[in-house]
């Protein structure tokens, strides 16, 4: 591949190539999928209460807020002639998410589920962050809505699958989804199992089937690293959320209500749809395990529909803004998330994934696509980091007040969990119309071939 830097014009690459470079998002949606639709029913298994479970659930977005930005930082500083800039990150969290997705269904005590989420969710930041900033080393600014598209498209399509693994094996193969009080169902524990698995062969595929653009100067980088420790390094990195460019800044309060209502559904569809609409809070029934496998299946519907969508909304945003566009998303999502409170027919809870599956395909792209045409090439991962806070900081926001606001207002009912959810989602969309968004692409012409294709 010729010498062409991140900092320098990028060719359009094919669609197979977007492929390749997007593909380790379907292995590291097994991980985040299984986590989502799995970890309060664990928690719940091995002895936490409702209003226990954002508590416990803290300890994912605490660890993203740690893992995010500093990964992102150093992949910036980051580059090996055979291994390139992300790449070294995707396969060290790959290794270790596999290894924390064979433990967790094996736990035998609560403060070891809360143990192996800290890893797992660890893991998978360590992997995904660089993803994100992979875009836009990789895409020229008129492909990049594409590029979050595929990745949003092989998240949707990883889910499907995990969220819905426990309900197949039961259903399909016939393993059992009960257990003694206090043991992991099998059904669980062999989702997981495979969940493993397929991260790493996804991710490891995305490692050696693409290629990376070396840096603008790369003794210049090679000073800067050798002139910045440790501890620079570090305040650096969370020192970022003070530097935020004015689109960043518009785009996090978006964020943060968007994620404040994922967070509300991850935490509390289990218990929601067990207890309202099946009718029990026995986690050792029948009745109780057929409605966590079907909050399952209710994900894998959401993010089937994030999946196809992520095609359109390119289409949509070219037509009517992408800040429009993500405004209309997040409204879907937050008319899908309160139809959950007029329903008593588990079946209808497909519809209302359907419109949760229009925000999700929006949140995993458009955001990304806007602030990924302002940013520097050369601090594209560590900016990357930074916006992540706005993915983090909401969930602890969610997992500190939820348990509270349901105790004192709403006699523990976990339903009004989700319909927090729907509003903040709707607050979310109305955020959208203060993003100044430059989505005006310039075209620079080269030659044929100046650039090689990447392989």
């Amino acid at each position: 591949m010729s010498q062409v830097s991140i900092g320098s014009y990028k060719p359009r690459l094919s669609f197979w190539q977007i492929w390749n470079m997007s593909f380790g998002f379907l292995g590291i949606q097994f991980g985040f999928a299984l986590q989502n639709a799995n970890v309060s029913r664990i928690f719940e298994t091995l002895g936490a209460s409702q209003d226990e479970l954002p508590i416990l659930w803290l300890a994912a977005p605490v660890t993203g807020l740690l893992v995010q930005p500093i990964i992102g930082y150093y992949s910036d500083r980051t580059w090996s002639e055979r291994w390139g800039r992300r790449r070294p990150f995707f396969a060290a969290g790959a290794l270790l998410a596999t290894l924390a997705l064979f433990l967790m269904p094996n736990s035998t005590a609560l403060w070891m589920a809360v143990l192996m989420l800290w890893l797992l969710d660890a893991s998978i930041n360590i992997s995904m962050e660089p993803f994100r900033a992979f875009v836009g080393d990789m895409l020229p600014n008129e492909q990049r809505t594409s590029g979050f598209a595929m990745q949003s498209f092989f998240i949707g399509t990883g889910a499907v699958i995990a969220s819905a693994l426990p309900w197949m094996f039961t259903n399909w193969l016939g393993v059992t989804n009960t257990a003694p009080e206090g043991a992991i169902p099998d059904a669980v524990r062999w989702s997981f199992y495979l969940g493993g698995c397929a991260y790493f062969l996804a991710v490891m595929w995305t490692v050696f089937n693409t290629k990376e653009y070396p840096p603008d100067d790369l003794n210049k980088l090679r000073a800067e690293n050798a002139a910045v420790g440790i501890y620079d390094g570090i305040k650096e990195s969370f020192m970022g959320i003070f530097k935020m460019p004015k689109t960043m800044v518009q785009l996090s309060a978006v964020q943060f209500f968007s994620w404040f209502a994922l967070f509300s559904m991850w935490i509390y569809m289990t218990s929601a749809v067990t207890s309202y609409v099946y009718g029990t809070t026995d986690t050792n029934s029948a009745l109780y395990n057929e409605g966590a496998d079907w909050v399952g299946v209710c994900f894998a519907v959401y993010n089937g529909v994030a999946a196809l969508v992520a095609f359109l909304l390119p289409v949509v945003a070219k037509r009517l803004s992408r800040r429009v566009t993500h405004l209309l998303a997040l409204y879907c999502g937050g008319l899908g998330l309160l139809s959950v409170l007029f329903i008593s027919d588990p079946t209808l809870l497909l519809v209302s994934m359907i419109g949760v599956g229009i925000a999700w395909a929006s949140i995993l792209s458009m955001p990304y696509a806007i602030i990924s045409s302002i940013l520097p090439a050369e601090k594209m991962g560590y900016y990357m980091g930074v916006f992540n806070f706005f993915i983090v900081i909401p969930q602890i926001v969610a997992a500190g007040i939820l348990g509270f606001i349901l105790r004192t207002f709403f006699g523990n009912v976990s339903i009004y969990a989700l319909v927090i959810g729907a509003v903040s989602f709707l607050v979310a969309g109305l955020l959208c119309l203060i993003v100044d968004d430059n989505d005006v692409v310039v075209d620079v012409a080269v030659p044929k071939n100046a650039i090689e294709p990447i392989t």
